[in-house]
């Protein structure tokens, strides 16, 4: 079998996500970029059971998948989904001397991930999880 073409062009896809992030909230650089994203990747990881996330983990593409499940700590206790102000505060909490996420983070990071994603399975993924869920990734 060859290799799936996710694999293969993960780089690139990867590359083109953070672009379109970068974009969406108006940022200067592709590195700004990733710290929001990953902001947004573990405050949503934090209020998701073990195998939600895993199921969720299994919608993304392959870097996002990698960069939503590096650094976890599994023991960490599962919060509960907040208002959009609250979780948009915890995203711009990851390294925040270093940190240029906009208020509207979560929303820029789930329009441009939603071009990245097969929409149907996402949609389907998000309606199988806990409430909050969906409305956390609508843009």
């Amino acid at each position: 079998m060859t290799v799936p073409v996710q694999y293969q062009r993960a780089s690139d896809d990867f590359s083109a996500f953070l672009a379109n992030a970068r974009d969406e909230a108006s940022l200067e650089t592709t590195n700004q970029a990733y710290t929001m994203v990953q902001g947004v990747l573990q405050t949503f990881r934090r209020r998701l059971s073990l195998a939600d996330a895993i199921r969720f983990a299994g919608v993304l593409p392959a870097v996002v998948r990698a960069l939503f499940v590096a650094d976890w700590d599994p023991d960490e206790p599962q919060r509960p989904f907040g208002d959009r102000a609250s979780m948009t505060a915890e995203v711009q909490a990851l390294r925040p001397n270093h940190n240029f996420s906009p208020d509207t983070a979560i929303r820029d990071v789930a329009a441009a991930l939603r071009r990245h994603v097969d929409v149907p399975s996402f949609e389907a993924m998000l309606a199988s999880l806990p409430e909050g869920a969906a409305e956390f990734w609508r843009p």
